[in-house]
């Protein structure tokens, strides 16, 4: 009998640790990811930098939650619970990854451009057409278009933004069929497929969600392979990555530099997420400056949440937090940046 009652309680102890661990709860845990020294990324006229110290992009570790990671968060004074709403905004899964893998490649581009830009180097923008980010479910284009195909041309005409093509496409009617030309896993198809009504509207659309899709190439080449890494908030320090390696490495001078932001095609650096997570991601690798986006705080921020603060107090409040002495540095544009460091 006591042995009967000895299985039954391992096997009660048993599940209780399976449900703690495998149980995935309705929303997400964030807590201080990594600070990746962006020379794994990054090659610049097929070297690598190699010199001292390091340029460091920051991530947020986001995960599932589960009972015993809940529980385990309470004990962590950075972690946050998520909710998937407010994360995905209602996109599923492989659309919301989707979405991320494309504002990392967009943020690539603009750094890339703002890189060579300012470093005086060939750089040319090509439009590559209409980026497909997800599809409506009465959409005639489904099962034939798929999340990240490419949309080169429209009836044989090709455009130059994604406003054109939208233009092109309301001069059209609800019904009508379109033949669309597409690129899909590097191949090239084609597609006819009527046009349907969009919701809450009057006009015709193919059902699809769709961003320019553009490319930049350069007269010295440059890679930069983030693997997994999404998003566009590492764009700052890629810039300023690239940048560097283009101009012969006279900034980081051995130091530990991280940061965070993203960066528009002008050279506009513009705020993120989770920056306190970042710091201390930053911090805990032995970073001693770190960028942080020293966005305006508006009228209507005040208005919707009387505390808010913008990227930069949060992340000088982080750091302050956990003692560090990490420099935080405000930026609000690339400029910013490199006039920092060549002081």
């Amino acid at each position: 009998m006591k042995q009967h009652k000895r299985k039954i309680t391992i096997l009660v102890i048993v599940l209780l640790l399976l449900i703690g661990f495998f149980l995935p709860l309705p929303f997400y845990l964030e807590t201080p990811g990594t600070a990746e020294s962006l020379s794994k990324f990054v090659t610049v006229d097929g070297k690598r930098d190699r010199r001292k110290g390091h340029y460091m992009l920051t991530t947020v570790a986001l995960q599932q939650a589960r009972p015993l990671t809940y529980l385990w968060s309470k004990t962590q004074p950075f972690a946050e619970t998520v909710s998937k709403e407010s994360l995905m905004g209602g996109a599923s899964n492989r659309t919301y990854e989707q979405m991320q893998t494309y504002y990392m490649q967009s943020s690539i581009n603009d750094a890339i451009t703002v890189a060579y830009r300012r470093a005086g180097e060939a750089y040319h923008k090509k439009y590559r057409g209409i980026y497909v980010m997800s599809l409506l479910a009465g959409s005639k284009f489904k099962g034939h278009l798929a999340i990240g195909d490419t949309v080169t041309k429209i009836d044989g005409h090709a455009f130059k933004s994604a406003q054109q093509f939208i233009n092109y496409v309301k001069r059209q009617r609800v019904g009508q069929k379109v033949t669309v030309t597409y690129t899909h896993k590097q191949q090239v198809k084609t597609t006819t497929q009527a046009l349907v009504k969009l919701p809450g509207t009057k006009r015709p659309g193919l059902g699809i969600t769709l961003v320019d899709h553009s490319q930049v190439k350069t007269d010295i080449p440059v890679k930069v392979n983030v693997g997994e890494i999404g998003g566009p908030s590492a764009g700052t320090m890629f810039t300023l990555e690239i940048y560097d390696q283009l101009t012969g490495g006279k900034l980081r001078r051995g130091r530990k530099i991280a940061g965070t932001g993203t960066m528009d095609a002008k050279g506009n650096v513009g705020a993120i997420g989770g920056i306190d997570k970042k710091v201390v991601a930053a911090s805990r690798a032995g970073a001693t400056i770190f960028f942080a986006p020293d966005d305006p705080v508006t009228k209507a921020d005040k208005k919707a949440d009387p505390n808010y603060k913008n990227n930069y107090a949060v992340a000088k409040a982080a750091a302050k937090r956990i003692h560090s002495k990490i420099k935080v540095v405000p930026i609000k544009t690339f400029s910013d940046v490199v006039n920092y460091l060549k002081k």
